[in-house]
């Protein structure tokens, strides 16, 4: 079966689903979508430097701690993304690793990696080790010194 949903992200469609059945009933739907989705896909289209959109995924597949998830639902430190994120093996991927990788391959520009992210602090940090294996300035700060007097006038108080 194939369909569409709109949601942010792969946890939140598994959410949406959930979401359309009374309480009662969460238990029994949780047990089916763990039984059935294979793989869920979702795309975003993001401006491309020289025009044009381009497509970045965020693809959940069916393993034993995603289909864990579906069953339970996510918790503090247990959730779809952070099964994303190491699920490269089973050819997982997160909104933000494909926007990095596209930044990385020089597809979309930073602005836009950050503008799209579903978590702007981990696109960041993955854009500055971009840069730094290019041997970009991942700062505008300069000219900053330790205060050696710092310590003695301190001590004199």
């Amino acid at each position: 079966m194939l369909t569409t949903l709109h949601t942010v992200n792969a946890g939140q469609a598994i959410g949406r689903i959930v979401g359309m059945f009374d309480q009662e009933e969460e238990k029994q739907i949780r047990q089916r979508l763990a039984e059935t989705v294979r793989w869920i896909v979702g795309q975003r289209l993001v401006p491309k430097i020289g025009g044009g959109r381009w497509a970045v995924h965020d693809i959940l597949a069916n393993t034993i701690r995603s289909n864990e998830l579906i069953m339970t639902g996510e918790q503090e430190g247990k959730t779809f993304y952070d099964v994303q994120e190491v699920g490269e093996p089973y050819l997982m991927l997160t909104f933000d690793q494909a926007l990095l990788r596209s930044y990385e391959q020089g597809i979309i520009t930073e602005e836009t990696a950050i503008a799209y992210s579903t978590r702007k602090s981990v696109v960041q940090r993955g854009i500055d080790q971009v840069k730094q294996k290019r041997g970009e300035k991942t700062s505008t700060l300069e000219g900053l010194r330790l205060d050696i007097d710092y310590n003695r006038k301190i001590g004199k108080r």
